[in-house]
């Protein structure tokens, strides 16, 4: 593995704040479309106020799980164990299992959901709606932070970029965004809205 000439590896505080501010100014810009997203959901989220209980921990839990397969890909790259070769069998792995807890921890969300529902505010929206609200829009997401570690891990590594410094800001942030946006359009399509 040949690696870039640059920053990798580096611990010079000038280099991080050098590649990581004008980063995080970018991404703080383009996280504000949640906000707007959000904003422009409110009537939805008044009539299903458990919408509203539910939306940070999507969004959260995308972003962290994200941020598990950004750690490993970095790890892995450090370590000069993958070059992100198709058929890397470790590689499909990790991405199987970042599913997998997905599925798992969306369902968690979906039926616990339900239940601070039906004891809050009498259960206005359906066990099999809140699934499946909670398991496309979770999916979806989970999908989204993979293809993301991947890009970040890979870009950043092939600009010279240590991917420690970069992978976890941008998956988290463009989760953010694209987890309010998907799971308030799922939400809106499953309710009728």
């Amino acid at each position: 593995m040949v690696v870039p000439s640059g920053s990798l590896g580096t611990w010079n505080w000038k280099v991080i704040v050098g590649n990581m501010f004008p980063l995080l100014v970018v991404l703080s810009v383009i996280v504000l479309w949640a906000g707007i997203t959000l904003e422009g959901a409110e009537e939805l989220l008044e009539e299903f106020a458990i919408l509203a209980v539910m939306v940070p921990t999507m969004v959260d839990m995308g972003g962290n799980l994200g941020a598990i397969l950004s750690s490993r890909l970095s790890t892995r790259f450090h370590l000069g164990t993958t070059e992100l070769n198709p058929s890397d069998r470790v590689l499909w792995a990790n991405v199987a299992a970042i599913l997998a807890l997905a599925a798992t921890i969306f369902t968690a969300l979906g039926i616990g959901a339900w239940l601070i529902g039906l004891v809050l505010f009498g259960g206005p929206i359906t066990l099999a709606n809140l699934l499946i609200i909670s398991l496309v829009s979770g999916m979806s997401v989970a999908v989204i932070a993979v293809v993301f570690s991947f890009l970040a891990t890979y870009g950043s590594y092939r600009l010279g970029i240590d991917p420690d410094d970069t992978t976890i800001p941008i998956v988290t942030n463009v989760v953010d965004v694209f987890g309010m946006v998907i799971f308030i359009g799922v939400s809106a399509l499953v309710l009728g809205f």
